[in-house]
């Protein structure tokens, strides 16, 4: 492997504080055989202070999805702005298979206009050529969109850098009491939003198919309840509040219904509801504990944890017209622990926390071939979550003591770790694309 270190320094105004919160992005593992790229510098047209950097946020989103290498800007042999002043012969001696050319120009009601083409320099052609107006406050989306296009002209698959994760944070106040906060913030981290804050705990956040919703778990009231908040108007409805566990909610692919763990019958049970008529559909029946489901594609059936067999692990049982229509097999043989399942999109894979040798990571089995591969290096890693387009996990983690996200390709190559200058982060939950469209 080719192993590569870039840090990063990211600052952001927090939604709810006028403290500067620090984000540092690690890159600390490229993949080998990543494409390399060239972003020049957009050229700035008007009067004023130039706006931030598009060339940085582009390069840094390419780098981190393992597929690509920046070209360092030292190592630029010229800046030029268009595909008309590009000399192709002399980029091809880099051996740099695209260029990224473009401008900013601002306009007379203080929005930007954003041109930018991508060029095949072996092929002397242009792929893909765009021109977005973004306010300012838009930058950075606008910065992320076209991280998009350049990923899926390229690859062909849909790229994930105008996402957004949704987690967890745990500070102490001056009185050392924890405060705990549901947050949203760009897939980079950036524009942080908080949705929720408690003192009690909270957990288990899961968006909602049409990015629009969190579910998520909460002991504001001293025991666990299943609420469901709207993002944009901050609409907070308690959805579940029996006796005993209410736990793990995760939206069905369709908005329309919310797994999740109840034991209100006396053991902790999987049970499917509901939504707008809250009724319940009791799906697993067991004297062992069953917990933890996720949805595979199509609601075709359930993953879910259960120490049925003496020990955790994954177990799928399928689902026809959210009913349980046959029994529950186990599918996770790898280790004495395997629990947490995240499905990719496509259904292919399944992300789950693995235990071997007393540490706790991140493992992948690929459902078709049965073939299991671990990922991750760390001692507790934990909360998998799988990119929209199934080419990265988002995952917790521990750095000196102290929680941390980190994230990893599906195939292992490509790592990169995230950590805030206070507090701890957990349970990051990547959102759909439908948030952004």
């Amino acid at each position: 492997m080719l192993k590569k270190s870039l840090l990063i320094i990211f600052s952001w105004l927090l939604a709810q504080s006028a403290a500067q919160a620090i984000l540092t992005i690690e890159i600390t593992q490229g993949a080998e055989g990543a494409q390399p790229i060239a972003i020049v510098p957009f050229a700035w047209k008007g009067k004023g202070e130039r706006p931030l950097s598009l060339k940085s946020i582009i390069a840094a989103d390419l780098q981190r999805s393992g597929q690509f290498a920046p070209l360092a800007e030292r190592d630029l042999i010229s800046k030029p702005h268009s595909g008309s002043e590009v000399k192709y012969k002399t980029w091809r001696a880099l051996n740099v298979g695209y260029l990224v050319v473009g401008s900013i120009t601002r306009l007379q009601d203080d929005s930007f206009q954003v041109q930018f083409q991508l060029l095949d320099v072996f092929k002397g052609r242009q792929l893909a050529g765009y021109s977005i107006r973004s306010l300012n406050s838009g930058l950075r989306r606008t910065a992320h969109h076209i991280s998009d296009i350049i990923y899926k002209t390229i690859t062909g698959e849909e790229g994930a850098f105008n996402t957004h994760i949704a987690y967890i944070t745990i500070t102490r106040g001056k009185d050392n009491k924890k405060r705990y906060r549901l947050a949203i913030a760009d897939a980079d981290g950036y524009n942080e939003k908080i949705i929720f804050s408690s003192d009690k705990p909270l957990m288990s956040p899961s968006w909602s198919p049409d990015g629009t919703r969190l579910a998520y778990v909460s002991f504001s009231h001293g025991r666990p309840e299943i609420f469901v908040q709207n993002i944009f108007s901050a609409k907070r409805e308690k959805l579940v509040s029996f006796k005993g566990l209410n736990n793990a909610p995760r939206w069905s692919p369709d908005g329309k219904y919310l797994a999740m763990t109840l034991s209100r019958d006396g053991n902790p049970e999987i049970y499917i509801m509901n939504v707008n008529s809250r009724k319940l559909t009791r799906i697993t029946r067991s004297y062992a504990i069953d917990t933890e489901p996720e949805w595979l594609p199509n609601s075709e059936g359930l993953i879910f944890t259960s120490d049925r067999g003496g020990t955790p692990q994954l177990y799928e049982i399928p689902l026809r017209y959210y009913r349980a229509s046959g029994r529950a097999k186990r599918i996770t043989f790898e280790g004495n622990y395997n629990a947490r399942a995240s499905v990719s999109p496509d259904g292919r894979y399944i992300a789950m926390i693995n235990r071997t040798q007393g540490r706790f990571r991140i493992a992948v089995l690929e459902r078709e071939s049965g073939l299991f591969n671990i990922l991750t290096r760390g001692k507790l890693d934990e909360s998998p979550s799988f990119a929209p387009n199934g080419r990265m996990i988002i995952y917790a983690t521990e750095e000196r003591y102290r929680g941390v996200l980190a994230a990893v390709s599906v195939d292992g190559r490509a790592r990169q770790r995230l950590s805030f200058n206070k507090g701890d982060v957990r349970e990051p939950v990547w959102s759909p694309f439908t948030m952004n469209k």
